[in-house]
């Protein structure tokens, strides 16, 4: 028997809705992609004829038929428009950070329990081919004991945002509200709850207010230790990721092309989409058993968010448990929320 698709609607088209959501949930073969909010510009229909563009939060909100609500806007407003959708009766797929609190995230987790429904958060750098390949190295034991992790996500922009809500200070503004998520979860994804952190931010670029780098130190049993730092001053980026462990090394730079692919106009099912260019190979270092050491290139698999919406498909229709867990959410809050030197 056929399967209803999932009727989803976006609470924005800016580049998150037009880059990350839009393009998967109309390839996906579960999703109908029915509905956005654009309160004065119907830019969307351009893109996707035939799409219902809602002038307001309420009038989206009231249509029964619209199952799953992607909250794609400012991180401020995520805690409120996520509550008003489950209070609505709608499953929400909420952008990073899921609330700017832990409190927040607690009331909302409790809210989706008391209204039967899903509040599930979009953590699509799960999905990167490049992290896709440090899972598969750390899973495969090959580096023996390991004792330090270092992730990194740096850009190279020294002029203010001229999304102005991202340079005023609050909730939800700065860069480690940014990219910080993208980070905490990829490190707790791979190595759990920390026994302890400590955080360092950085305000550095002329003129701003917010911070604009950040470190997190987290320390695991077995003496591992995890660093988690970006940037947006750094003009010549090193590898985004390097792991040594007792029985060898990896690195792997930011090399995931689906960002860029996507702004290209590629569709994620296209048969390149998310496959690495020649070169872009990850470094092994392990030692053999004569205490030499031996270097490979290492080749990542394909990335695709695709699977972040088959997960979130799996998890409204067949009830799987979806990868991104609620213990995951408030590991990510807590760390976000720890005071800085």
């Amino acid at each position: 028997m056929a399967v209803t698709p999932i009727r989803t609607a976006l609470l924005a088209y800016g580049m998150s809705g037009k880059l990350f959501q839009a393009p998967f949930l109309a390839a996906h073969p579960g999703f109908e992609l029915y509905a956005v909010l654009e309160r004065t510009e119907a830019r969307m229909a351009h893109d996707y004829p035939g799409i219902r563009s809602f002038r307001s939060v309420a009038e989206l909100l009231a249509d029964t038929t619209v199952e799953l609500v992607v909250v794609n806007t400012p991180s401020a407003t995520h805690f409120e428009l996520a509550s008003q959708a489950l209070r609505a009766g709608k499953h929400v797929l909420i952008e990073k950070p899921v609330a700017t609190s832990v409190a927040q995230l607690d009331e909302l987790l409790a809210l989706a329990r008391q209204q039967g429904r899903h509040l599930l958060a979009y953590q699509n750098r799960r999905w990167d081919s490049d992290f896709g390949a440090v899972r598969r190295v750390v899973e495969s034991g090959q580096l023996g004991q390991l004792l330090e992790a270092h992730f990194r996500f740096d850009r190279y922009k020294p002029a203010l945002n001229v999304k102005k809500f991202k340079e005023e200070p609050g909730p939800g503004a700065g860069l480690l509200a940014d990219l910080g998520p993208h980070l905490i979860d990829q490190a707790v994804s791979l190595f759990g709850q920390p026994l302890s952190a400590h955080k360092t931010l950085g305000s550095n670029r002329p003129g701003s207010r917010v911070d604009d780098f950040f470190s997190l130190h987290l320390r695991y049993p077995r003496g591992l230790n995890v660093w988690l730092t970006s940037s947006l001053l750094v003009a010549a980026p090193g590898p985004a990721y390097v792991l040594h462990g007792t029985q060898g090394s990896y690195q792997k730079h930011r090399t995931d092309p689906q960002e860029t692919q996507l702004l290209a106009g590629l569709a994620p099912t296209a048969p390149d989409y998310g496959r690495e260019q020649p070169g872009q190979e990850g470094l092994l270092t392990l030692a053999t058993a004569e205490g030499q050491l031996l270097s490979t290139p290492d080749a990542a698999a394909p990335g695709n968010y695709m699977g972040l919406f088959e997960a979130v498909r799996e998890t409204i229709r067949q009830q799987i448990s979806y990868p991104i867990t609620a213990e995951q959410l408030r590991w990510q809050n807590e760390l976000l929320e720890l005071r800085a030197d």
